[in-house]
């Protein structure tokens, strides 16, 4: 498994100042998409315990208030075990550090999934250029949604994050 890049202070992926991982590889290939040169599985760099190291020293610094997590296709049967144990590692570090992950997969496709313990906010669904507006926060198309993943699993339902505009 692979990632693309890791920004140490990124504002424009979650709320406040936060740390990003991108992983490398992606199979939905959204028409239009930010970040079409994170979907080639075999480029980017290798991902490592070394590169979860250097995403929990990024975030070890008090205006860090979470780790965002985006492809590429965090999700991907290829990446889902990377995404756990970067998940799982933050979470065990930073326990009052929000993390939030894109995916292209739905919610319903991932409750069962482990690496949700973990997982504070999800936005689901693939981009629709067509459903495209650059007023939207913290997605690109009016079909994804922004999922307050611990409520939902807490109610064994659908909760929507107070930011799903």
């Amino acid at each position: 498994m692979r990632y693309n890049k890791i920004r140490k202070m990124d504002i424009s992926n979650g709320p406040g100042i936060r740390v990003s991982l991108f992983f490398q590889g992606c199979a939905f290939h959204c028409k239009d998409c930010f970040n079409s040169e994170t979907w080639d599985f075999e480029k980017g760099k290798e991902f490592t315990d070394e590169t979860i190291e250097k995403v929990l020293e990024a975030a070890d610094k008090e205006y860090i208030v979470g780790l965002s997590i985006l492809g590429g296709e965090p999700m991907h049967p290829v990446n889902i075990d990377g995404t756990l144990k970067l998940a799982k590692a933050f979470k065990e570090k930073f326990k009052d550090k929000t993390i939030w992950v894109w995916s292209g997969f739905l919610y319903e496709s991932l409750k069962d999934k482990e690496v949700l313990k973990y997982i504070d906010v999800l936005i689901d669904g693939q981009f629709k250029t067509e459903l495209f507006s650059p007023k939207l926060k913290w997605k690109g198309s009016s079909n994804q949604r922004v999922i307050d993943v611990k409520k939902s699993l807490k109610n064994n339902k659908l909760v929507l994050h107070e930011d799903n505009e």
